[in-house]
């Protein structure tokens, strides 16, 4: 029997870093997943543990490291953990770092930013990063963002057959729970300026272009990404629909005429792309 694919690791390692400058705090709220691959085939095929690394090793390692380096930019906390973990276990070849983070607001008093209040909102960004001995490879981006266009939106002249009941329309309203990531193939001069730009040029597309159809809408919000920052060569989309369905209001004797709606994420539409620089 030959062991064809191996890795293992520590999930769900929750870290929370208060951060102190000049007397305003920011809080950095991280979901941490470690995964390594290398020499452990014995581990599995005979049950000798001595290269495993404990998973417990890794919680600690990556506590450890946050203490020490996790600042507002979580890409460089996120790679000094891959390095660390190539360097300290020559028999490690392969290492994914995963985060998720709970984005925390400061919140205001008498219009005035508090030093040491905040919001969690329902926003969370995730990261990853897989390195090896040759490359490594930085992936950031947004989950669960949910957006909406009230007009600009239709969706036309789709392919029907016997099983089509869809009706077309120039008119409809377009909310998705929008979930992003770009790839780095430079290091910017800050993350989190970067990560916002890239954030924003979508958005901003997304409020100015008239929308044909899902499918035109990410395309565009991701060469728009493109666009506004070199350093990232390919934008991965998924836009699931948020359907608004007109309720009838007819047996009621009223007319609905594009107003009210019952809002359903259950069955959905579900479109993913991934837009990249032409060679």
């Amino acid at each position: 029997m030959n062991l064809k694919y191996h890795r293992y690791g520590k999930a769900k390692v929750r870290v929370l870093k208060k951060l102190k400058r000049d007397g305003m705090h920011t809080i950095k709220e991280l979901d941490v997943q470690v995964l390594l691959a290398g020499d452990f085939e014995s581990s599995y095929s005979s049950g000798d543990n001595r290269l495993v690394v404990a998973t417990d090793t890794m919680k600690n390692t990556v506590n450890a490291l946050a203490f020490e380096k996790l600042e507002e930019q979580t890409e460089v906390f996120a790679l000094a953990l891959s390095q660390h973990f190539l360097e300290k276990y020559p028999h490690v070849s392969d290492v994914s770092i995963e985060t998720s983070e709970r984005v925390w607001q400061r919140l205001k008093a008498d219009g005035e930013p508090s030093p040491t209040t905040f919001l969690a909102s329902q926003k969370f960004t995730p990261l990853s990063v897989h390195a090896t001995r040759t490359e490594t490879r930085l992936t950031s981006g947004i989950r669960d963002l949910i957006i909406m266009k009230t007009a600009g939106s239709a969706f036309a002249d789709f392919h029907r057959d016997e099983f089509t009941t869809l009706p077309e329309t120039q008119d409809r309203i377009l909310a998705t729970s929008m979930s992003s990531k770009w790839t780095f193939a430079a290091t910017p001069g800050d993350y989190n300026k970067t990560n916002a730009d890239i954030l924003d040029a979508m958005l901003e597309c997304f409020v100015t272009h008239d929308s044909p159809s899902v499918q035109k809408t990410m395309y565009d919000m991701g060469a728009a990404a493109l666009s506004r920052s070199p350093e990232i060569t390919q934008v991965n989309l998924v836009m699931p629909n948020l359907h608004c369905l007109l309720v009838d209001l007819k047996p009621f004797g009223r007319v609905n005429s594009d107003t009210l709606f019952v809002p359903t994420d259950a069955p959905h539409g579900l479109i993913e792309a991934t837009i990249e620089r032409g060679s």
